[in-house]
């Protein structure tokens, strides 16, 4: 009887697990969403399809997560495996927060409004301020959370994300779509209150 009810038990807490195919049907679900997140943080396609497959890889092969937090847990790993393969860094020198886009890639900004444009903006801009950008405002990273998987303190992420909205702030009203959120950047008012 004891025997019974501990595997039933064990069973159970089995089942609140997600599963290798758990993980397949979620990245062959969000298979465009997954990666488009690999390549705005790599701004590379190579390096991007790398993280993908390594994301998989992680969470399919990875510590146990439960079933509901399996979509959260699969886009972590991909940010993980890109932070891996990229090693950004915070800029420890001088004026970061410029304001100013390359001519080109605010030419960009201006004529496209889609996810194309916002990745070749990003994709300019020096690897720790797209993945604070891409983690914190495109995927709704805590500042904290984020300053712990790129292993910097909260000030340079803080630093980071003061930057990327400004160089957002002056541009036109832009639909930037992630995977599972969409923000409208609404020139100042939208980067002031991100950054305050």
């Amino acid at each position: 009887m004891f025997r019974r009810r501990n595997k039933q038990k064990t069973i159970e807490r089995a089942t609140e697990y997600a599963s290798c195919k758990d993980f397949k049907q979620i990245f062959t679900e969000d298979m465009v969403g997954l990666h488009r997140l690999a390549f705005l943080l790599t701004a590379d396609h190579a390096k991007a399809e790398q993280c993908f497959v390594a994301g998989l890889e992680d969470s399919i092969h990875g510590n146990p997560v439960f079933r509901q937090w399996a979509r959260a847990w699969s886009k972590r790993a991909i940010i993980q495996s890109a932070i891996k393969a990229i090693a950004p860094a915070p800029k420890r020198h001088g004026a970061l927060l410029d304001g100013a886009l390359p001519e080109t890639a605010e030419a960009q900004w201006q004529n496209r409004n889609d996810v194309e444009s916002i990745a070749a903006v990003v994709a300019s801009w020096e690897p720790f301020e797209r993945f604070v950008f891409v983690m914190a405002v495109l995927e709704g990273y805590g500042l904290r959370e984020c300053a712990a998987l790129l292993a910097c303190p909260v000030q340079d992420v803080v630093t980071a994300k003061s930057f990327a909205l400004q160089r957002l702030a002056g541009q036109s009203v832009t639909e930037v779509v992630s995977p599972d959120r969409e923000y409208v950047l609404r020139n100042k008012s939208f980067a002031q209150a991100q950054v305050a």
